[in-house]
């Protein structure tokens, strides 16, 4: 059988808008009468050392935030370079625009600009040899659906309460498929409005960034509480488990060198005393970013406390980035990483992140961004390398149900090859 053709013929990109309502740049790639489209997600809660998305700065659009740059470096100086190079050659095609930057930190075309392109060129590779994403992402036959990590009360930078922890996860790590969990997931958040109606009113639940909702809590333990209810009333108890994302680089202080939540400031120290004792009350699973970005020997210190019973996961120390993960491996400052395509602005780069992680032992968790689109890449990236987790929200709002409806569809695709991550997880 004769291999179809992969050549890029051309490139196109344009701007459109995320699920916050600001402009992100889209590109499609054209091989052989086939297109594959992509777009790019962008973070409110970011690490300082990720890649550049690179803004227009033209108040008079968008506020300044328009990316008609990063579509014009696409279509004017990325297109012309990638024509007839083989969209099915990832690496080819990526390290063409890492050529043509020429910056650490994608500064001159922009990592949004450079991401929408290799991802994109995947997409089409896929499609051109009739298979899925997953499959053109990792040659193997090995593949796993991960658990979602499903945030069901938004805090910090995506909410507008007083809760300094940004989200608070469900993971139905107990499930027997990955369907299964995303049901799972969607009854314990249904019971959760429930109860935050029933006790708080209907304003309790509006929601969030990522769909969780938002209720005017101060503390904490009164968000694990909701939640550990709704589990219960769901009937899931001891199959769903908790997590956080504390973000703590956005409730530290640089000055003091303390953490200011749940109305009281903390030292280093306390706070992972803190932990410590959440995970004791209400069996928290992960702990992510639980203290600043630099905060290296703090995260090793809280890791050999707490890594043998709780996954603590890194992002804003790691922003995707193979040398900061090869630091922490060194000091063993946690024992998962968050990986986010957009961090570190290309496909290869964020493979070779996560084949380093999984070298060294580490989970991994594919993770969204607060401001998302209705792409599912994630999702066969997270099936293709096999992540323990995927977190892409709460199971509401268009743009993190896509993601969720592609998990089901590609474990439906898989059939008996489709194994779920949460079964070795949970024993």
């Amino acid at each position: 059988m004769q291999r179809p053709r992969t050549e890029i013929s051309s490139v196109k990109s344009r701007e459109v808008l995320d699920s916050r309502g600001n402009p992100t740049v889209e590109a499609e790639i054209f091989a052989n009468r086939v297109v594959g489209r992509a777009s790019v997600p962008s973070g409110a809660s970011t690490g300082s050392h990720e890649a550049l998305e690179l803004r227009d700065g033209d108040v008079r659009r968008f506020h300044g935030r328009g990316v008609l740059k990063a579509v014009r470096n696409v279509n004017s100086v990325i297109g012309p370079k990638l024509r007839e190079v083989d969209c099915a050659d990832q690496k080819a095609v990526d390290g063409v625009m890492l050529r043509l930057d020429g910056t650490a930190d994608k500064s001159r075309l922009g990592a949004n600009a450079i991401l929408a392109v290799s991802m994109a060129a995947a997409r089409t590779a896929a499609i051109a040899r009739g298979i899925g994403l997953y499959a053109q992402l990792k040659s193997r036959e090995s593949y796993a659906l991960p658990v979602p990590m499903m945030n069901v009360i938004n805090g910090g930078e995506h909410a507008g309460n007083e809760l300094a922890v940004q989200e608070f996860l469900i993971e139905p790590v107990g499930a027997s498929s990955c369907s299964e969990a995303i049901r799972w997931g969607a009854e314990v958040y249904q019971s959760l409005k429930a109860i935050l109606t029933q006790k708080y009113g209907r304003g309790a639940i509006n929601v969030g960034d990522e769909g969780g909702f938002a209720p005017q809590f101060s503390e904490t333990r009164q968000a694990l509480g909701a939640i550990s209810e709704a589990i219960r009333a769901s009937g899931h108890g001891g199959e769903v488990r908790i997590g956080i994302d504390a973000a703590a680089s956005t409730f530290f202080d640089r000055k003091t060198r303390r953490y200011a939540l749940d109305g009281k400031t903390m030292s280093a120290d306390k706070l992972e005393d803190f932990y410590a004792a959440l995970l004791d009350e209400f069996s928290l699973f992960t702990i992510e970013d639980p203290f600043s970005e630099e905060a290296v020997s703090d995260f090793r210190s809280v890791t050999k406390r707490l890594g043998r019973t709780a996954k603590i996961i890194g992002d804003d120390i790691y922003v995707t980035d193979v040398s900061r993960i090869r630091r922490g491996m060194r000091v063993g400052a946690s024992n998962a990483v968050l990986i986010k395509l957009n961090q570190v602005g290309t496909v290869t780069e964020t493979k070779q992140a996560i084949e380093l992680a999984r070298r060294g032992g580490w989970s991994v968790a594919v993770s969204h961004r607060s401001g998302e689109t209705e792409d599912p890449f994630i999702a066969h990236l997270a099936t293709a390398f096999e992540a323990e987790f995927i977190k892409t929200g709460a199971p509401a709002r268009g743009e993190r149900i896509a993601k969720y409806n592609e998990l089901i569809r590609i474990e439906e695709e898989l059939g008996p090859r489709a194994r779920y991550a949460g079964r070795s997880l949970s024993r």
